[in-house]
């Protein structure tokens, strides 16, 4: 729902909070062999931005920028055409740029030659062009070369709130050249079967590689596979952007596989730091299997007070006064559910007993277990709308 309405603020042009967008940069190499590299320093240094806090455009949202604007992917745009996809998507600076590769020096013949990559930072809300800055170093040495310039980019967009260049490089551990390029074709692949295969490869070349991990961890949570999934999402560094989300879902793997306990103590970790809705509403879950009705309640109307119209927080409020014994209580969340959704059967049939005070039976199905989980996550959207509620 949060995201929802944050897109909708991009597309008519309501949100107005310090936003970036990164391009992927334009290949000046003269090989479309290398064409990846463009779409791998545009992650890494969007990677660097939102690690760090910063309000950045997802890939996905600048992939449908591109077809709005019917704009092909991977084509070198005009400044004009910049403009019009950083307007469209409400962002208030974009990242873009390009990339040369120059030949090896004599003598070094195991080189792949040295990478120049050349950055610009384009205001869009003063209508002013950024300094031009760059990175200059080994192919082999790509990944380093790619944070590094993430974190000038950084450094150019808040001086005063970005790390030492050297704390900013030892969060970030240099990734092999060939582990890296298997990711972005990874995530370029045309079908699920290819990105499976381009994300495993990139894993294994480097086990510290934190991005692979994520990805891999979400395809097995989407197969139900959530002992491999566990696995992967495990791996995921704290350096990681998608850190926190990856923890969620780590919790709903241990959940589904009845470790509760577990699952309790991530999404307390994701809570403090991002007050979602579903964060709640999970947590309370986990609480609920735990036999901590006073939690799962506490957490239940958090969830509630975030979202008062979503009936699975209604009815998971109410389910979990009814085992509770508070039967008043219960009546009116589970009216709630009713009152929104006519057809769901069970909580119908759930007032029906909170109503003649006729409380769970132990070995009863529709008695146990009941709780609802949410398995959507939007940490992304709910930092834009939070700043632009901040201003």
């Amino acid at each position: 729902m949060v995201r929802f309405l944050v897109l909708a603020m991009f597309w008519s042009g309501a949100l107005d909070a310090e936003t970036v967008l990164v391009l992927p940069f334009f290949n000046h190499a003269k090989s479309a062999g290398l064409d990846w590299i463009g779409e791998s320093i545009a992650e890494t240094v969007r990677d660097s931005l939102a690690s760090e806090g910063k309000l950045v455009l997802d890939r996905e949202d600048r992939m449908e920028a591109y077809r709005r604007l019917s704009l092909r992917p991977g084509a070198e745009l005009t400044k004009a055409s910049i403009m019009k996809i950083g307007d469209s998507l409400g962002a208030s600076q974009v990242v873009y740029g390009y990339y040369e590769l120059l030949p090896a020096e004599d003598g070094a013949s195991q080189s792949k030659g040295s990478l120049r990559v050349t950055a610009r930072l384009l205001d869009l809300k003063r209508t002013r062009q950024g300094p031009v800055f760059s990175q200059l170093g080994a192919m082999e040495d790509l990944a380093t070369l790619e944070v590094r310039l993430g974190w000038q980019v950084l450094d150019q967009i808040d001086p005063k709130a970005a790390p030492s260049e050297q704390e900013f490089l030892k969060a970030r551990p240099p990734v092999r050249l060939d582990a890296v390029e298997r990711y972005v074709r990874g995530l370029l692949a045309a079908s699920p079967e290819q990105r499976h295969r381009f994300f495993t490869q990139a894993a294994r070349l480097d086990e510290h590689y934190s991005q692979p991990c994520f990805q891999l961890g979400k395809t097995y949570w989407e197969k139900k596979d959530y002992k491999v999934a566990a696995g992967w999402l495990e791996r995921v560094a704290r350096s990681d952007p998608h850190y926190l989300e990856a923890q969620f879902f780590l919790a709903l793997c241990w959940f589904n596989s009845s470790d509760f306990s577990g699952a309790e103590r991530a999404l307390t970790a994701v809570a403090a730091a991002v007050p979602l809705n579903e964060v709640y509403n999970n947590l309370g879950t986990a609480q609920a299997r735990l036999n901590n009705s006073a939690g799962a309640i506490a957490n239940f109307r958090k969830a509630l007070e975030g979202d008062s119209a979503d009936p699975d927080y209604h009815f998971n409020l109410g389910y979990t006064l009814w085992r509770a014994g508070q039967y008043e209580a219960a009546v009116e969340s589970l009216r709630a559910v009713v009152a929104r959704n006519p057809n769901d059967a069970e909580a119908t049939a759930l007032l029906g007993r909170a109503l003649k005070r006729d409380g769970p039976r132990p070995g009863d199905p529709r008695s146990d277990a009941r709780e609802r989980l949410k398995t959507t996550y939007e940490e992304a959207a709910y930092r834009q709308l939070q700043a632009e509620l901040a201003r």
